[in-house]
């Protein structure tokens, strides 16, 4: 364009050269030249301590070039030694009488080859890259009888040193001529470029968030704002194999109580193959002090399952299958179970196995939803439901309040949420009743997928081996060494009704465990604990009632319970408690302690 300065760094390896390119350079209206006269190390020692962003190009010839290109990211022009300017040299040594070679960098030899070729000239001629190369050359010619040398700068000096005479290639104008027309084409094209890189650099830099570039080999290439966290690169890097070719990846990581959601691009750049990372803040927080609103991001999900009695003691079972064969799809899923049969570890299960397990899990109490809450959850902009790609699992949906449940499946089927996140629903129902009304309605109006968890008693069969693999994992945790149950044990761990399910008999293990000091839990321990268990759940609807007025339980459970209530009774006092139910002090101590009475007495 007219009236536009290209501003040039001259850096010429002798003398008359920096004056031929300040002479050359008077030719160019639109050219503004700085020369200096530094060969190779020196040349490049001027680039360095020169303000290179006052300069669009750099001209140089030869090995300098070479030189400057190792030092700076400037367009570097070199100076062409052209067939002219070699023959020249040539025939100036003509008159030589002694032996003498071409000694210089590829600029040099490349013509000179060219020109031997054309002319049929008997000449020798020797390449040289650096100037441990150029020491070795010379001092195989000495050897060799030689006596001058036609050469480069470089090789110049050197040979001077050396005692050689030597004839130094200049450029000519021409070559001048053509280099600061090159520079100027080069320059005009750099400075578009450079203009676009901040032009694109400033739009990064305004977006929210912070634009990660990756090279092929997963070093960091580009930050359009602070360099990432060395962990958050490593991250980006393990997920390079998982970006599709022709379209985004999105994932989350969460770092310091916080969401950031990642959009991952392949691109190309010329041959050179990059990826892209955009990271943003997520607007859903780790922690949210919304009362009966959780968020948990996919490690935390996975230790809370793992931790589950579902995970230790492979109580799975059948249902394993069923959930790798639901958690794939969008379907909205519903999670019917008694109290304590484990629906939220499942809801976990289906989360973690799910495609969308990069996002956050929110976890909705309905028990705990308020005015404002529900609000919040369906109306602001932070709402887990706003998130594209999240899962919200509503538990405990049979205690929905009406007004609740009526809005809940007017979004659900109005906004087609079901497309936009994955819903997950759970409610408590007892075996053989009919299941609650919210839960009817949104099952079938939502169609549903339906996981029935079983409870504990219908799986009386498999309570020995979940025990085992339960009580093998208290071992480890609480430094015990017991191996099982005695047999009356384990007949009443199979009578109990169990009306909380793995819960309870989660609870029941560990407290067991905790009170036997011995190799088998006693029968007689466990009549103690389950006696508690059942004053506790008396009046739970799911356990099995008692015939009136009659005990439930064992023998050693209804004595066991008969000792307690006297017990109470009499304000604790072991001697009138034994009075009182005709036994003996002694007797009742054995009922009371019933593995120090095992003991054999020494």
């Amino acid at each position: 364009m007219e009236g536009r300065v290209t501003h040039i760094l001259g850096i010429a390896p002798y003398d008359g050269m920096q004056t031929a390119m300040e002479r050359v350079a008077e030719e160019f209206p639109n050219i503004q030249l700085d020369a200096y006269t530094g060969d190779l190390e020196a040349g490049a020692a001027i680039v360095r301590s020169a303000q290179l962003e006052n300069y669009d190009v750099i001209i140089s010839r030869g090995g300098t070039a070479d030189r400057i290109r190792e030092v700076t990211d400037l367009p570097v022009v070199s100076i062409q030694l052209s067939v002219y300017d070699v023959l020249r040299a040539i025939k100036m040594a003509e008159n030589y009488s002694n032996l003498y070679a071409i000694v210089g960098f590829p600029s040099i030899t490349e013509p000179a080859h060219t020109l031997c070729d054309l002319l049929r000239l008997d000449m020798d001629i020797i390449t040289i890259h650096s100037m441990d190369e150029t020491n070795r050359a010379l001092d195989r010619l000495r050897e060799g009888g030689y006596k001058m040398v036609v050469s480069d700068m470089v090789t110049h000096t050197l040979a001077r040193q050396k005692g050689f005479d030597a004839f130094l290639i200049t450029s000519g104008v021409e070559s001048l001529h053509d280099a600061f027309a090159q520079a100027v084409q080069i320059s005009d094209r750099f400075r578009q470029m450079r203009r676009q890189n901040q032009l694109l650099e400033g739009v990064a830099r305004t977006r929210s968030g912070n634009t990660i570039v990756l090279d092929k080999d997963g070093q960091l290439a580009y930050a359009a704002k602070e360099k990432p966290d060395p962990r958050l690169l490593e991250l980006l890097r393990s997920r390079i194999p998982d970006i599709p070719p022709a379209s985004p990846l999105r994932f989350f990581h969460s770092e310091g109580g916080e969401f950031t959601r990642v959009t991952a691009h392949r691109l190309r750049a010329g041959w050179d193959s990059y990826y892209t990372f955009h990271c943003q803040l997520s607007q859903i927080p780790l922690r949210s002090s919304k009362n009966g609103l959780r968020f948990f991001d996919e490690a935390e999900a996975m230790q809370q399952f793992m931790h589950s009695f579902y995970s230790i003691s492979g109580a799975m079972g059948m249902l394993e299958e069923q959930v790798n064969a639901i958690a794939p799809t969008r379907q909205p899923v519903m999670i019917l179970g008694e109290v304590g049969t484990g629906k939220e570890q499942i809801a976990r299960a289906l989360y973690l196995r799910s495609p969308r397990v990069n996002s956050p899990l929110a976890v909705v109490d309905c028990s705990l939803m308020t005015d404002k809450n529900w609000e919040y959850l369906f109306n602001h902009y932070a709402s887990p439901l706003n998130e594209g790609s999240c899962t919200v699992y509503f538990q405990h949906l049979e205690l929905l309040a009406h007004q609740y449940q009526q809005e809940l499946l007017a979004v659900a089927t109005e906004t087609n949420l079901p497309r936009r996140v994955r819903l997950l629903f759970s409610a408590a129902c007892i075996e053989g009743r009919p299941l609650p009304e919210p839960v009817q309605v949104l099952r079938s109006q939502l169609g549903c997928l339906t996981l029935q968890l079983p409870t504990l008693r219908s799986r009386r069969d498999e309570l020995p081996s979940l025990a085992s693999l339960y009580l093998s994992s208290l071992n480890a945790e609480l430094g015990k060494q017991i191996i099982g149950f005695d047999p009356r044990a384990s007949e009443q761990l199979l009578q109990y009704e169990w009306p909380n399910n793995y819960t309870q008999f989660k609870q029941v293990l560990q407290e067991l465990v905790t009170l036997t000091d011995s190799a088998y839990i006693r029968g007689s321990v466990v009549a103690e604990v389950l006696a508690r268990e059942r004053r506790t759940y008396h009046s739970d609807p799911a356990a099995a009632p008692a015939a009136p007025g009659a005990a439930s339980g064992t023998l050693d459970e209804i004595i066991l319970q008969a000792i307690h209530q006297t017990l109470d009774a009499v304000g604790g006092n072991q001697t009138a408690a034994a009075k009182r139910l005709g036994i003996s002090r002694t007797t009742l101590w054995r009922y009371l302690n019933p593995q120090k009475a095992a003991q054999p007495k020494k």
